[in-house]
């Protein structure tokens, strides 16, 4: 699979990550199959979260790609802290004991990359540089990051933290691109010009921040996937002809239109479907038209100004 080198670090990563929010639906044997099929796509970058299945997700994965000193060694782990139940917490304490119990899960010594999930309104950014300090001193994470977050949430975060924010996991879909089409629509009265998240696509891409869309076939706020919905009937025809002419299945294209924007994104999947999953790996080999990247724009229903 073709790569790309995760914000200002060193990695080279694969242009899509493998999320695990939902490998807890799989058994045994369907964890194992799904993972192993990844690694022989080379899909070797696994996204997780301490707050996935209660922590269940991390470990049923250590357990199907049987985590060894050689398997750890040929993978990428990326997870994600600071959900607690009815609150955010990015509290020093927090933060390490659930990288703690991260590592414990996943059977290995330290995280490639840790993000702090959502934006904790409490969060104090001199307790988030100590607890990063501390981690990266005893090798238990390598590089940080931030999900969810707005340009001036990093910025506050920097001010203390001296380790580089390299990645910024944020919502990002055909049909949930407003960080885009306000790009677009600058200086317009609709409602399409309003700069929803202080233009944080420019920001991530002026400081070298990696942006991982999460929910790429999502629609709203996890209202179900656009792709054969009746809801976008336009958006699937567009994506259906393009989908053909290229002898892929719509999967692949909804990536690829993402994968097609120059802020070289790493889209993060979310299927637990061995189909569907090389669908989404076969995204890396497809680079649409300007014109066919905005024909699919539009047929969403944005409207260019």
């Amino acid at each position: 699979m073709r790569t790309l080198k995760l914000g200002t670090s060193t990695l080279e990563v694969p242009v899509v990550a493998v999320g695990c929010f939902r490998i807890h639906s799989l058994d045994k044997k369907e964890a194992e199959r799904f993972v192993h099929t990844a690694l022989e796509n080379g899909a070797n970058f696994f996204d997780h979260a301490d707050f996935y299945g209660g922590g269940t997700c991390e470990e049923i994965f250590a357990d199907a790609i049987r985590m060894n000193d050689d398997i750890r060694e040929s993978i990428i782990l990326q997870s994600k802290c600071g959900i607690r139940k009815g609150m955010y917490d990015f509290s020093k304490e927090h933060i390490l004991s659930s990288v703690d119990g991260i590592l414990k899960r996943l059977k290995t010594d330290y995280l490639d990359i840790l993000l702090l999930h959502r934006p904790d309104a409490l969060a104090e950014p001199d307790e988030v540089a100590d607890a990063f300090d501390k981690l990266e001193s005893s090798g238990k994470v390598r590089h940080f990051g931030v999900s969810n977050h707005n340009p001036m949430q990093i910025q506050l975060l920097k001010k203390s933290v001296k380790q580089p924010i390299i990645t910024n996991q944020l919502q990002l879909s055909i049909t949930n691109a407003t960080m885009i089409s306000s790009g677009i629509n600058v200086n317009m009265e609709n409602a399409s010009a309003v700069n929803r998240d202080d233009s944080v696509l420019d920001f991530c891409r002026l400081h070298d921040i990696t942006i991982q869309p999460w929910s790429p076939f999502q629609y709203g706020f996890f209202e179900g996937v656009f792709l054969g919905n009746e809801k976008f009937p336009e958006l699937n025809r567009k994506i259906d002809d393009i989908a053909e002419k290229y002898e892929v299945r719509n999967t692949t294209i909804a990536l690829a239109w993402l994968l097609r924007h120059p802020a070289n994104m790493q889209p993060v999947i979310g299927t637990m479907n061995l189909s569907r999953l090389k669908d989404c790996i076969k995204a890396s080999d497809i680079r649409l038209t300007r014109e066919e990247w905005y024909e699919i724009y539009r047929a969403a229903g944005n409207v260019l100004p």
